[in-house]
């Protein structure tokens, strides 16, 4: 068994989702997520991408990620305002609230720790 994990997700079937309902702000979002490793405590890494909209996130985990391409607007509820486009890269520790918008279809690498 390899040691070792690409990030090819070319041959990986992407999960569809939307935001909740109850979170959605404005516009009609899809989601697509290409779940590449969930590894023992709780570690999760893969390929996420989401259509424009608009909607409320609440973070109960801990998430590194790398803005592929696109353009996002990350808005903490105490004001703080991020625009994220390729290459920018963030840390949203748990606790954090607020929304985000896609602007323009963005796509990102991401890891996440329960």
């Amino acid at each position: 068994m390899s040691k070792t994990i690409g990030f090819d997700i070319a041959a990986i079937e992407p999960e569809i989702g939307r935001p909740a309902e109850e979170r959605l702000i404005s516009g009609n979002p899809e989601f697509r997520t290409w779940n590449l490793e969930e590894a023992d405590g709780g570690i999760y890494c893969g390929v996420w991408e989401s259509t424009p909209g608009k909607w409320r996130i609440q973070y109960d985990e801990w998430e590194y990620f790398n803005i592929l391409s696109g353009h996002s607007i990350v808005t903490s509820d105490d004001g703080e305002v991020l625009h994220l486009k390729a290459g920018d890269r963030l840390i949203l520790r748990p606790g954090f609230k607020g929304t985000w918008e896609v602007v323009e279809t963005t796509r990102k690498d991401y890891v996440i720790r329960l």
